[in-house]
């Protein structure tokens, strides 16, 4: 099977992924074998069961695609870490006339604040 690694992690940004388990929509996917592309969605970690799902697509995936999950800020806001360093996400709104306004971002500081 195909891997896509993503730069979000069902580890550190999705953990109800892995615990209820939870199968996120994205936009224009499949179930496997639905479409002629499936993919395993995996996350930068490196723990072997940072995995987010498998999904198909009409076409194959590219080097910097925007993949965009749907229902995901239930848990993803408050339950989310930095393990191994990976970054929080981003808080942003999508507007119902198609513009982005970025909310709050965090970096090294937060992670920092974090550690105690």
């Amino acid at each position: 099977m195909q891997i896509a690694v993503l730069d979000v992690s069902a580890t550190t940004h999705m953990p109800d992924v892995l615990e209820m388990p939870y199968r996120p929509e994205v936009e224009g996917s499949g179930l496997p074998g639905q479409k002629a592309y499936t993919y395993r969605f995996g996350g930068p970690t490196c723990l072997s069961g940072d995995v987010i799902g498998d999904y198909s697509f009409d076409a194959p995936l590219q080097i910097g695609d925007q993949i965009v999950f749907h229902d995901m800020a239930h848990y993803t806001m408050v339950k989310n870490t930095t393990f191994n360093g990976v970054p929080l996400p981003a808080i942003s709104i999508i507007r119902e006339d198609g513009s982005v306004e970025l909310v709050r971002e965090f970096g090294y500081q937060n992670f920092k604040c974090r550690l105690g």
